[in-house]
């Protein structure tokens, strides 16, 4: 299937056209690269390497047959032979798409078997993208198919924007300016299927053999298509290191109201960002985040809504707008800029380094030994690993089913004595994954000590002490994007990127210090484990696995737990 090299080659050979075929439409060339990399992935690609000409590429790209004996009938026109010659122009639709079998048979031996065996196939599937046969019939629809535009690449893309225009309308979004990869995945299972159910998510679609649906393929290569830049234009994403997801555009604060930023000025806690301009029961409900003390906000220019104002703000990489009190902000710097984090999930340079409890030579730490402070080292145990999202997510179920902390034989994880230890299972979890979530950290004299050049030995109880989830939730606030994690705004951000292989944690800090708080980890939705959505699609239920007082590998719970009054404050957090 295609990779980086094939998509360049792609995007050279056909990307001035596809830009400029999308004038006035919010459909984009990766967008686009995707579709062909879906529909005749299995093709170009190989077509490329054997001398073909783009054009030769283009013409040969018909594929998917019919016979009307498949074990899954079709049921779109025709379903068989006998149903498409009983129509006008029927036997030479038939002869066109037996050559075309027959063509790409010379090159394939799958098809090529295919023909040979039964000549009764032929191919329904017509050009880079894919026009279906069952459009023969329709009004004006037939010298498409018989003559044989399909093999030109702008007849292909002309129809297959005709299609891709179709879902736009259906879905609402024809007048929007730019979509996000989520809408574009929506589009593209419209063209597939000719609907999208938001609450199904992309889980939607054409289910190959792998059992991937037509929705995460699709989303896989725009991703992956985000990665090569596009006719003089930038690339969208840098490409990942091996053994790391690949994690979307960076969120940006609104700014298309240009008015005056402003401050946060609260005596004493933090001041909730809301989703709607109201206060809720419980206090939390309508909680987006939470800002603290100098955070600068931009008041986005709508009508103030009571004691509310709207406001447009950037946390650690993450987009944030909503509703906070008015008398909680005062005017700022007018020099002051909305804060552009600019961690992209790769640990940035810093000046203190990562630290592990020290352990004894031969020592082994082992999942069904009490919990401690040291960090597992069990022989042939699982790493995430793989340079595809397909790769990472195999791996990270591999690094889920080892660790189970559902398993009672785990002993490291399974509450005792009033304690709970969802702090081990996030770091045990996150080390595996090749993610640094300190099950130890340098205590303040220490980090004094580093600031000034000095060299530290981690010592546990003199230089380096045991993090808790409390402490979790204030080093990734401090020390987090300098170890290359960045905030997600929402849950459905949260879990489309953990989707794609990215590592995800939620973690809530308790509002009686003494008390624990807690952290779960987010998982890559299965068949049978997904994720909860509204109507609208937005994730409202994140899958979830975690330790504490109940321990599971999949879950969604009931109620999104760091929205509980015991709890002063919560972020999600993501890492590549």
């Amino acid at each position: 299937m295609p990779n980086v090299s094939d998509v360049v080659w792609f995007k050279q050979q056909y990307g001035a056209e596809m830009k400029q075929a999308i004038v006035g439409t919010p459909l984009t060339v990766d967008s686009l690269v995707a579709l062909a990399c879906q529909e005749t992935g299995e093709f170009w690609p190989v077509l490329r390497t054997k001398g073909f000409s783009a054009a030769g590429v283009a013409a040969l790209c018909n594929g998917d047959t019919i016979d009307g004996k498949s074990r899954y009938p079709r049921k779109a026109f025709p379903t068989s032979k006998a149903e498409l010659l009983a129509v006008s122009d029927g036997q030479r639709m038939f002869d066109i798409a037996r050559r075309s079998l027959v063509d790409i048979g010379v090159h394939f031996k799958v098809y090529g078997d295919i023909a040979a065996k039964n000549s009764d196939k032929f191919c329904h599937g017509f050009g880079v993208f894919q026009r279906d046969i069952q459009f023969f019939k329709e009004p004006g629809e037939a010298p498409f198919f018989l003559n044989e535009q399909f093999r030109l690449f702008s007849r292909s893309l002309e129809k297959a924007l005709v299609e891709l225009k179709r879902g736009l309308g259906k879905l609402g979004l024809a007048n929007e300016k730019a979509l996000t990869d989520l809408q574009c995945a929506a589009v593209a299972i419209c063209y597939n299927t000719g609907g999208f159910n938001p609450k199904l998510g992309l889980k939607q679609g054409y289910k190959n053999d792998a059992g991937k649906y037509y929705g995460e393929a699709f989303f896989d290569y725009l991703r992956l298509a985000h990665t090569v830049p596009t006719a003089g234009e930038p690339a969208v994403l840098a490409p990942p290191s091996r053994d790391f997801a690949l994690l979307g555009r960076q969120p940006v604060a609104d700014t298309a109201y240009d008015g005056p930023v402003m401050k946060v000025e609260v005596g004493e806690g933090l001041l909730r960002l809301r989703a709607t301009p109201e206060l809720t029961t419980p206090v939390q409900a309508n909680v987006l985040a939470h800002l603290p003390a100098g955070q600068v906000v931009r008041p986005t220019g709508r009508k103030s809504r009571g004691r509310f104002i709207e406001v447009s703000t950037s946390l650690h990489g993450a987009a944030f707008r909503g509703y906070v009190a008015k008398k909680f902000l005062s005017t700022g710097n007018p020099k002051a800029t909305l804060s552009r984090d600019t961690a992209v999930g790769v640990p940035l340079a810093s000046g203190v380094p990562a630290v592990y409890a020290p352990r004894l030579p031969g020592s082994i730490t082992k999942r069904s030994a009490f919990a401690n402070a040291l960090s597992l080292n069990e022989p042939k145990q699982p790493t995430r690993a793989g340079s595809t999202p397909d790769e990472l997510r195999a791996s990270i179920k591999l690094i889920l089913d080892w660790l189970d902390p559902g398993d009672s034989s785990h002993a490291r994880y399974w509450p005792r004595d009033s304690l709970t230890f969802c702090n081990v299972y996030a770091h045990d979890y996150c080390f595996l994954a090749n993610v640094y979530l300190p099950r130890v950290w340098w205590k303040p004299k220490a980090l004094m000590a580093i600031a000034r050049g000095e060299k530290v030995e981690p010592l546990l109880g003199t230089t380096i002490e045991e993090q808790r989830a409390n402490q979790l939730f204030s080093w990734l606030d401090e020390f987090g994007v300098e170890f290359g994690w960045r905030r997600a705004s929402n849950l459905t951000e949260l879990q489309t990127e953990v989707n794609q292989g990215a590592v995800g944690v939620v973690v809530a800090r308790r509002a009686e210090s003494a008390r624990p708080g807690h952290v779960s980890v987010v998982v890559a939705e299965t068949d049978e484990w997904r994720a909860k959505r509204d109507q609208s699609g937005a994730v409202t239920h994140v899958l979830q696995s975690q330790a504490g007082s109940k321990n599971f590998k999949y879950g969604t719970v009931a109620r999104n737990w760091w929205l509980g009054a015991q709890f002063a404050d919560f972020a999600f957090w993501l890492h590549a």
